[in-house]
């Protein structure tokens, strides 16, 4: 096959990347902390505002685990997940020897569903185990419902920590994702609306709490003149050579976002006489989606047996990436012992969703390609 393989989310580089990096060399800061390190933190916490504090990690994964930590979540405590996630959202539960309670979504936003939510904790509770903290997640870029989903975790006065992995540049009501949490998290993975190859960030509230994080992910080591370690640490920080990439990110991050959105306004004009099929958007105007992915979800009863899955595989057999919208954790066979509450809500949306190329990099070429495949197989 000699067609140029178009990716479902291609890193794309702004130019000013290597600038960044070559202080790094220039002035030997090839460490684990360093100048680009303190610049991308202040950096994001400009863009984010809300008087926010950033630190910055090798992954979003750490971010999670670290804001567990931080919320005080132990072994044999339990923690409530958004069922419908990358598996990212609920290792570090199971890594802190903790118990992952599973919640179905709500079609609206594919996000936590608050009915299921409050289902959830109310049972648990009823069972002699109140939760000790929340993982909402902002999926696809797309926030959750954030008002409702507070209401409830303030009336019962447990901890959301807010995955805004795949959210950066998103807002509810005009506020970023990743500050509404107690703690907030993001992910600068290659496929990432920006990246710094790897790496993530913990956001949080206070300086105290950022500080403390930092002190966790530079293994622990206390104030002395020797090694000295009084709590377990972790290796979790972002090396100065990646955040220096991130700083180079940081500059075409709202170009980026504009041309993520471009790609979503393309499949929604593709898509707009095809029967059956439904491009996922914003709620109202109260939500602001980067689009870091697109997504659409197929009825196959209106498209004369088309599905999810003809689609995808027309779509490999030219070449193009997508993938199906992610597989419910409650399902996977390393999850699936433990509670979930809900309906079918995300395992319908696994079985008939889509997500397809949405890369801020892809050119008119690359959705004239994607335009073939869809028309020949639809109309």
């Amino acid at each position: 096959m000699n067609k140029k393989r178009i990716f479902l989310s291609e890193a794309h580089k702004g130019g000013r990347e290597f600038f960044y990096i070559q202080e790094v060399f220039k002035d030997n800061w090839i460490a684990s902390e360093g100048p680009n390190v303190i610049g991308f933190e202040n950096d994001l916490q400009t863009y984010l505002g809300q008087n926010c504090f950033v630190g910055a990690l090798n992954s979003g994964t750490a971010a999670i685990h670290l804001g567990l930590i931080l919320l005080g979540v132990k072994a044999d405590d339990e923690v409530i997940c958004q069922t419908m996630t990358f598996s990212a959202s609920a290792n570090p539960i199971v890594y802190l020897g903790a118990k992952p309670i599973f919640v179905d979504s709500e079609s609206a936003t594919l996000n936590i569903c608050p009915i299921a939510l409050e289902k959830a904790i109310e049972d648990r509770i009823a069972q002699g185990k109140k939760p000790k903290a929340i993982i909402a997640v902002h999926l696809y870029g797309m926030p959750f419902k954030v008002d409702e989903n507070y209401v409830i975790a303030n009336n019962y006065d447990i901890p959301i920590l807010e995955d805004s992995a795949e959210a950066l540049g998103s807002s509810y009501k005009g506020q970023k994702c990743g500050t509404f949490g107690d703690l907030g998290v993001l992910s600068f993975n290659g496929n990432k609306i920006i990246t710094t190859s790897g790496g993530g960030a913990i956001i949080s509230k206070t300086k105290e709490i950022k500080d403390k994080a930092v002190f966790l992910a530079t293994q622990a080591r206390d104030n002395a003149p020797h090694y000295q370690h009084s709590e377990i640490g972790y290796n979790y920080r972002m090396s100065n050579i990646c955040a220096g990439i991130g700083r180079g990110q940081m500059e075409v991050l709202d170009d980026h976002i504009v041309l993520r959105r471009k790609m979503h306004d393309f499949y929604v004009e593709l898509f707009k006489s095809i029967a059956g099929v439904t491009v996922f958007a914003e709620p109202n105007e109260n939500y602001f989606s980067n689009y870091w992915l697109s997504a659409i979800v197929i009825e196959h009863e209106l498209t004369n047996g088309i599905d999810r899955e003809v689609l995808r595989l027309a779509f490999e057999a030219e070449n193009i990436e997508s993938r199906p919208l992610w597989k419910p954790m409650h399902l996977q066979p390393v999850f699936e012992s433990y509670p979930y509450y809900g309906g079918k809500v995300a395992e319908t949306l696994f079985e008939k969703g889509l997500c397809l190329p949405s890369g801020s990099n892809l050119t008119d070429e690359d959705r004239g390609r994607i335009s073939n495949v869809i028309l020949k197989l639809f109309l």
